[in-house]
């Protein structure tokens, strides 16, 4: 079996679910509130360990999951809406997608708000100024509002990757020392 083929089904069922999701919300008005879900299930899935196991593991039965995923739902405060469509993910043992699902209505909403997502990449934490002033910056180049998705990664040593769509910039200090080692071992 070819290994991207269950990738590719998982991101057709996740793309379903999100669309699904995302025309309801835009039927009702509701896309501010989605994007609070949004959110809110992105910060879940990155910080919690137990709820990865909860989406993912076989062991739990679906009404376990289902119980499980329900009583999350309320306490994160989701709406009708996403809380209906995690209930019926677990009845059906999608859970697993969740994550891709989280990622595509993401981009739908940004697509709707004329918006994009730099995912940027720091030696160290941004201030929130910083990184507004990293967003203008972006804005003037790409024309759309810039919307900074933040990681750190102290092994940079300095400076930024930048990845906007399919093009990347990269000015940190260990790229260009890497380049420097490289032209050293063409002289040599």
């Amino acid at each position: 079996m070819d290994v991207a083929e269950p990738v590719s089904i998982s991101t057709g069922i996740a793309s379903r679910y999100a669309t699904a999701v995302f025309e309801l919300a835009k039927e009702g008005k509701k896309l501010k509130a989605l994007e609070t879900d949004v959110d809110t299930l992105k910060a879940a899935l990155k910080d919690s360990a137990d709820f990865g196991d909860l989406i993912s593991s076989p062991l739990y039965s679906r009404e376990q999951q289902g119980a499980a995923i329900t009583a999350i739902a309320s306490k994160m405060e989701l709406s009708d809406t996403l809380t209906n469509t995690l209930r019926l993910m677990a009845s059906k043992r999608r859970l697993f997608v969740l994550p891709q699902m989280v990622t595509a209505l993401q981009d739908m909403i940004a697509e709707e708000k004329g918006e994009v997502t730099a995912e940027v990449t720091a030696a160290k934490a941004m201030t929130k100024a910083q990184q507004d002033k990293l967003a203008k910056t972006l804005k003037a180049s790409v024309g759309k509002d810039v919307k900074i998705n933040l990681a750190v990664d102290e092994s940079l040593i300095g400076g930024l990757i930048v990845k906007v769509g399919s093009k990347m910039i990269d000015t940190s200090i260990r790229s260009k020392l890497n380049a420097l080692q490289n032209s050293m071992k063409e002289v040599g």
